[in-house]
């Protein structure tokens, strides 16, 4: 007895052993809490109709859909789900050991193993093997293995986007005609590129002319490739693009969307929220749609209350508000880890005067954003929003502001918490020339920018008004760092 249980003991050992070394989703250091399982859940499901009858495409659609169906705690179904992905893989290749089968053998592999299905996890593992044998080549630099990696990283969460951008580019130079690897290296980039180049330099501007020189009918590439033209000046290709884009893929979800927010972009919220709602008639779970809608009613109501003569559009706003409410509220339970939606939902709580259920929304966001260790400095943004507009408490406005720039200085949230910090301590200069919590407000802003010289000079009149440690403290670090 006991040696039998030592041998299984050596057995799993071993096995889990070669396991680490496969490429596949369970060793592609995907982490639970990273994800939004519930919204991923939707957007592979959505994918999967989008993509009925690309048995390729399928493949890797059910590999990625089984992984989340483990982490969900459907081993069955997880099963099924890699079972499914094999046939269509087989079926489009006629093949049992195509490279392209790689991780959907390693998640197998890994699924049997923890199902203690110890002599089905062999017989994968031996699969591979002889992948390994007829191609002579490394699992981890296979084409097709790269490509599948980049869009696991793609879809699971935007912290793993530059891994993305890693995997495709490494792809590209193995193969640089790959339509998968150039397609996905320039939507990585579209994602990740934020300021710091010109028209002729930008590398998502470059990579996607070059994906779409490649796949000529992939209409949401010439979208993004617009959005991005826009942000460049180049209105009128950008035009042109999204013109052509629409005439030719009319009723594609993902066009219909994008084009709905390139719309937005331009301030074109008629144009957008017709192709939004149509866009949502497709795919009524899309977080994605509900939260793009819900801008574009914010728009419309900052529209409106710009206009003026704010007591006769009292019942318009109200409805708009309504409006936004909704669509963010869907957004939110479609995508429960939504910190973006979920805190600018409770900013629109409050708005409507529900205090105390948008104080509650605001904390269960806060916790959501530190146990996910993300965007905590959105929620800051919209809570000091909501504090200074709706609950009238400058002080925790000018708390969380504060916390807001240190987080993210260089983010719009970050640049409005300055402005709206910069805003309320010259208000208060105006009032009273010596207020020494605005002039200390001052000094924070020119610390934060590594202006210390003028930080000290604000520190320093602050102190000459109040007694204050947590002043003093910072005034004699600004003066050891001049030193």
């Amino acid at each position: 007895m006991i040696q039998t249980s030592k041998m299984s003991m050596d057995r799993e050992r071993v096995l889990r052993t070669k396991l680490h070394q496969l490429e596949c989703h369970f060793t592609w250091a995907l982490i639970k809490e990273d994800i939004d399982l519930p919204d991923l859940l939707n957007r592979l499901e959505e994918q999967l109709k989008l993509d009925y009858g690309k048995k390729e495409a399928l493949g890797r659609g059910y590999c990625a859909l089984a992984y989340v169906k483990f982490l969900q705690g459907f081993q069955e179904e997880a099963l099924n789900n890699l079972m499914t992905s094999v046939k269509l893989y087989i079926e489009c290749h006629e093949e049992e050991f195509h490279k392209i089968l790689i991780v959907t053998y390693g998640n197998l592999a890994w699924v049997n193993y923890h199902m203690k299905n110890y002599t089905e996890c062999e017989s994968y593992l031996q699969k591979l093997q002889t992948i390994d044998e007829k191609h002579s080549t490394e699992a981890s630099s296979v084409p097709e293995v790269l490509g599948e990696k980049g869009w696991t990283f793609l879809k699971f969460s935007h912290k793993y986007y530059e891994r993305a951008k890693e995997c495709f580019k490494k792809g590209l130079e193995l193969e640089p005609e790959d339509s998968e690897c150039n397609t996905g290296y320039a939507i990585a980039l579209f994602r990740t590129e934020h300021g710091g180049f010109t028209y002729t330099n930008s590398p998502t501007i470059k990579q996607l002319r070059r994906a779409i020189e490649i796949n000529p009918d992939d209409d949401v590439l010439k979208v993004l490739l617009a959005m991005r033209l826009v942000i460049y000046k180049r209105c009128d290709e950008a035009e042109i693009l999204v013109e052509n884009a629409l005439e030719r893929s009319p009723d594609h979800p993902h066009v219909m969307r994008y084009v709905g927010k390139f719309f937005r972009s331009r301030g074109c919220v008629d144009r957008s929220i017709p192709l939004l709602n149509k866009a949502l008639e497709k795919s009524p779970n899309s977080s994605f749609i509900h939260h793009q809608l819900a801008l574009c009613y914010k728009i419309k109501k900052i529209q409106l209350l710009q206009e003026g003569n704010h007591h006769t559009k009292t019942s318009q706003v109200q409805q708009i508000r309504d409006q936004i409410i909704y669509h963010l509220e869907m957004a939110a339970t479609h995508a429960p880890c939504f910190i973006t939606a979920m805190s600018d939902l409770a900013l629109h709580y409050g708005e409507r005067r529900e205090i105390p259920r948008a104080e509650e929304l605001f904390q269960m966001t806060f916790q959501t954003a530190k146990e996910k260790n993300d965007n905590l400095y959105l929620v800051s943004f919209y809570y000091a929003e909501f504090q200074l507009h709706c609950k009238r408490c400058e002080a925790l406005a000018i708390e969380h502001y504060m916390q807001c720039l240190k987080l993210c200085p260089g983010s719009p949230e970050g640049k409005k918490s300055c402005n709206s910090l910069k805003k309320i301590a010259e208000k208060r200069t105006r009032e009273n020339t010596q207020d020494g919590e605005a002039y200390a407000i001052l000094g924070f802003l020119h610390k934060e920018k590594g202006e210390n010289l003028q930080a000290i000079v604000c520190y320093e009149k602050a102190l000459s008004y109040v007694e204050n440690d947590e002043y003093l403290r910072i005034l004699g670090d600004l003066r050891m760092s001049m030193q």
